[in-house]
């Protein structure tokens, strides 16, 4: 990128001073032709027009920043000497060439110089032409500065600029995208005395605009008064009940779409994967591909999401070879969730192949591989992951530390937990929820370290929650201290009267330690009480299939071979001398 940057800032530094009027129209042409392919193509194509004496004008400048505009990082600088080019051509108050500059700069996050450039050119329009306010907000959305572009919404009418049918859109997805539901009524009520309606691009905003906001009543009721429906106007409807929790609604609206193209299979497939429904994601992904329809890179994130959860490893794989087959682009989300996948199946080395194939990494790709190798039980590994990830100049996050202090649980690193620990707060300022107590707890109770971690939970500055206290019983069952378990359940039990989990915990901390009149008294509460223990639930991949099991379940299709099978392995069990210890079972 350096490189393109240099060659450029030469390219545009020995423009010649000199030029010829000839020809200027193939000038401008040739370099539109050549901005698509990328930003050094065009600006070599502009040095190669000035070069035979063509003059530019209001169309070049256009395109030639459009290309400039895709390029980040270093190579950003280029855009402030096409810039001075405008300036040096007086066109910097033509509308076309300033929508390029504004949309350049606002884009790239830079709204002081996008409004200065506006502002620049208004005193020869004005107020500013539609085109160029449209610039400014549109290019604050393509930068996620939603605000921004609300602001710069009121500041146009303001200004007195009439709003036009591509201000609503911009607007309207702002409004959406930043949940600013209050100025999304306002712009509503614009648009209908505006007269811009019927407009089916307005129409659909106004439904992702509710929709975007959690108002699903509104977005339906605009959905259906639409004379004519396109799959955005559906699409926008799935998603917006998918946010909201209305999965099924979401999928009988789905199944009564006209056509579907790959936006809304995938907010389907995701809406499924967002409500914990993974088998139903990937059944819907089985469908979309008996429909011939093309999946795409966010497709997959989410296909892979349900294989993670549901530990289908198999299918996961064939997920990673039908990309590679189709050609889907393994950006960073894919390759991380790729990661969580095999970390999740167990497969930690084809983790650590997909982290190592990665030429970009994000936070999120160290995270979870950390915490890939974490519950894989390789705990220093992932710790020398983490120190990777320091020497790479990226900052590590509240999830990121829930990693490391995991690493440090399985691998026994007490004074490593400790040390990460206080260097969240100490070096880089994040505040430890819950959750991080939770892992340091579990720190210091494997460790044995009963009292440390009960004097911790005192220290607390929230309360803490029923995991933390059966953190703390689990392990005082492990070590056989009844003295703190028993406060760990008076607490626990406050918290969750019905958790069966503290009476069984506590149950076997009584057998342990031969206190069998407690672990009557136990079982007589649990009795009194009615509590029932969940069942337990196992799932196993066979051909592509998740096959679940529930604790005494018969209702598998196979259930008479499999229960048959288990009896076999019992009795080889027995045979061989096995002896079940149940002294530690409460149910």
């Amino acid at each position: 990128m350096v490189r393109v940057v240099s060659h450029a800032r030469s390219l545009l530094d020995g423009i010649p001073h000199r030029w010829w009027h000839w020809r200027w129209v193939s000038g401008a042409a040739s370099c539109s032709s050549v901005s698509g392919h990328g930003a050094e193509d065009a600006v070599a194509g502009y040095a190669r027009m000035l070069a035979c004496g063509v003059r530019p004008d209001e169309y070049t400048f256009p395109s030639l920043l459009k290309a400039v505009t895709a390029v980040r990082g270093a190579a950003a600088a280029v855009g402030g000497a096409v810039h001075a080019h405008v300036v040096k051509f007086g066109m910097e108050s033509n509308a076309h060439a300033a929508s390029s500059l504004i949309v350049m700069y606002a884009a790239r996050g830079d709204g002081a110089a996008a409004r200065a450039v506006l502002e620049a050119a208004c005193p020869a329009t004005g107020g500013g032409v539609p085109v160029m306010w449209n610039a400014l907000i549109s290019g604050h959305n393509r930068s996620g500065r939603f605000g921004l572009s609300c602001i710069s919404f009121v500041d146009m009418v303001r200004a007195g600029t009439m709003a036009t049918a591509v201000t609503y859109v911009s607007v309207l997805s702002a409004c959406g995208k930043g949940k600013d539901q209050l100025l999304g009524m306002q712009v509503h009520k614009r648009v209908l005395k505006s007269g811009v309606l019927p407009n089916q691009r307005v129409e659909n905003a106004l439904v992702d605009m509710y929709a975007e906001c959690g108002d699903m009543d509104a977005a339906w009721v605009l959905f259906e008064g639409m004379q004519v429906r396109s799959m955005a106007s559906w699409t926008s409807v799935i998603s917006g009940l998918v946010r909201s929790g209305q999965v099924d609604r979401a999928r009988d609206l789905f199944d009564h779409m006209p056509e579907r193209d790959t936006i809304a299979w995938t907010a389907m497939i995701d809406g499924y994967v967002q409500a914990g429904r993974f088998r139903e994601a990937l059944e819907t992904f089985r469908y979309m591909q008996y429909c011939k329809a093309r999946a795409d890179e966010f497709t997959m994130v989410s296909v892979v999401t349900a294989c993670a959860q549901l530990g289908a490893l198999e299918t996961g794989e064939w997920a990673s070879i039908y990309m590679s087959r189709l050609g889907i682009k393994m950006d960073v989300f894919v390759g991380n969730a790729l990661i969580d996948m095999y970390s999740k199946c167990g497969s930690i080395e084809r983790a650590l192949d997909i982290f190592k194939d990665m030429h970009n990494r994000d936070k999120f790709t160290w995270t979870a591989i950390i915490l890939g190798l974490a519950v894989n039980g390789r705990g220093k590994e992932a710790i020398d992951i983490f120190y990777r990830m320091l020497r790479a100049l990226q900052a590590p996050d509240e999830v990121t530390f829930i990693g490391v202090l995991i690493a440090c649980s399985h691998a026994g690193l007490v004074d490593k937990g400790r040390e990460f620990f206080l260097s969240m707060t100490e070096t880089y300022k994040i505040c430890p929820t819950v959750v991080h107590y939770g892992c340091l707890i579990d720190i210091l109770g494997r460790a044995g370290k009963l009292k440390e971690a009960l004097d911790t939970i005192g220290k607390m500055p929230m309360r803490p929650n029923s995991t933390i206290w059966g953190t703390l019983l689990a392990a005082c069952r492990v070590h056989g201290n009844s003295e703190i378990g028993e406060l760990a359940a008076d607490h626990l039990l406050e918290l969750d009267p019905d958790n069966s989990t503290a009476y069984i915990l506590l149950s076997n901390m009584y057998a342990k330690s031969n206190r069998w009149k407690d672990v009557r008294r136990i079982r007589q509460t649990i009795m009194e009480k009615g509590i029932k223990k969940e069942p337990g639930c196992s799932m196993i991949e066979m051909n592509g299939i998740i096959h679940e099991f529930v604790a005494a379940d018969k209702s598998h299709p196979m259930s008479k071979e499999i229960y048959s099978k288990l009896e076999k392995v019992l009795i080889c069990l027995r045979n061989a001398g096995y002896v079940p210890d149940v002294t530690q079972n409460l149910m």
